[in-house]
């Protein structure tokens, strides 16, 4: 039979760790929420030809807008194509990038398995 007052086991200051973990998670969990909220609205420019074609992306690599420059339209839809591809692919390196500099601004620091 267990002494009185010694619980499941977890000493003091295992309950002490776990509640700092705890509220090291909520800390994460809030700055997540406010890191999505913050990509959403982050617009960020892929581009290619000098310029010719812009892809604009929210920081959650959601498109948001092209432009394509008159200049780009005398060369052909073809070149057209690939130029909007360019930027595109340009546009989705620099968001996912970014959004990986956040969560590992968010996280580091934090002791969290697996991460």
């Amino acid at each position: 039979m267990a002494e009185k007052g010694q619980g499941f086991g977890f000493g003091l200051g295992k309950m002490k760790e776990l509640a700092e973990a705890f509220k090291k998670a909520q800390q994460v969990q809030e700055g997540a929420k406010r890191l999505q909220e913050e990509l959403e609205q982050m617009e960020i420019l892929g581009e290619s030809g000098g310029g010719l074609v812009k892809v604009i992306v929210s920081g959650n690599q959601e498109p948001k807008r092209v432009e394509i420059s008159p200049d780009a339209l005398k060369e052909g839809a073809d070149v057209v194509s690939d130029l909007v591809t360019v930027a595109m692919k340009d546009a989705y390196n620099k968001s996912t990038t970014t959004m990986r500099e956040r969560m590992e601004d968010l996280t580091s620091g934090l002791e969290l398995p697996g991460f």
